[in-house]
């Protein structure tokens, strides 16, 4: 891991970027964290494309910070300025014309397009695991939050470290994940828009039934998919404080 910037801002929160190998990352460290007294870690899903998501994802580790906790993010195989993947082109096209056309969309094209990235990015957030928990202001126990929901589910299944996971409903997940989801065993908080003009509804909570930890949580409300209300951010935070503090 190479640190490439890094910045105090106003309310003593570090924010570092970095990276690992070819992958671009940004970690936020709160003011409290030190070797004497490390922060658990959240690390922060997200669709792709860091930069566009940069302020969103700049707001929820701010909320992170303020429970105490370090929070970094990475970018995705294929997203930024990383090499594209023209399989995963076609793939992503596909499926945007799919519900474009306002049909239900193909298994085979999620699997094409989302099976593949779980295979890849998976290993490359436990990388950022190891790496992250080598630095001494930092230790676990470590959550998952945010999307794409398939990795969180691959995440949850393969890797012990993680403690605790709220997931955002709001991509598409391949039909073999759902068997994997019948595995996991962590505490869940899930976040479902219920009005989500891209996500299949009843997939949502198929895979919520899915799941087999003892504790989980569906919070749904009401708007699409960038209408998640301050309050559900809130449960999440409650959430996370309740199974890492």
């Amino acid at each position: 891991m190479h640190f490439t910037t890094e910045q105090r801002l106003d309310d003593g929160v570090l924010e570092r970027e970095f990276t690992l190998g070819e992958i671009p990352g940004v970690l936020w460290t709160p003011a409290s964290a030190s070797a004497s007294a490390p922060a658990p870690l959240i690390l922060m899903g997200h669709p792709g494309g860091l930069d566009r998501m940069r302020p969103r994802l700049a707001g929820r580790a701010r909320r992170c910070m303020a429970d105490g906790f370090a929070a970094a993010t990475i970018e995705l195989p294929g997203g930024g300025d990383r090499p594209r993947s023209a399989a995963a082109e076609q793939a992503r096209a596909d499926l945007q014309a799919a519900v474009r056309a306002g049909g239900p969309v193909d298994d085979e094209i999620v699997d094409r397009l989302v099976l593949p990235l779980v295979d890849k990015a998976v290993p490359e957030w436990q990388a950022t695991m190891d790496a992250l928990l080598a630095l001494p202001e930092i230790d676990g126990p470590v959550g998952f939050s945010g999307g794409v929901t398939a990795i969180g589910v691959r995440l949850a299944v393969v890797e012990p470290r993680i403690k605790a996971a709220v997931l955002f409903a709001g991509s598409f997940v391949p039909r073999a994940l759902f068997e994997e989801a019948r595995q996991v065993t962590i505490p869940l908080h899930v976040l479902l828009q219920w009005d989500d003009e891209g996500n299949d509804r009843q997939a949502a909570l198929d895979l919520f039934d899915a799941f087999g930890s003892k504790e989980k949580t569906l919070h749904a409300n009401m708007g699409g998919h960038t209408g998640v209300p301050q309050f559900a951010g809130d449960s999440a935070a409650a959430f996370f404080i309740r199974h890492l503090s």
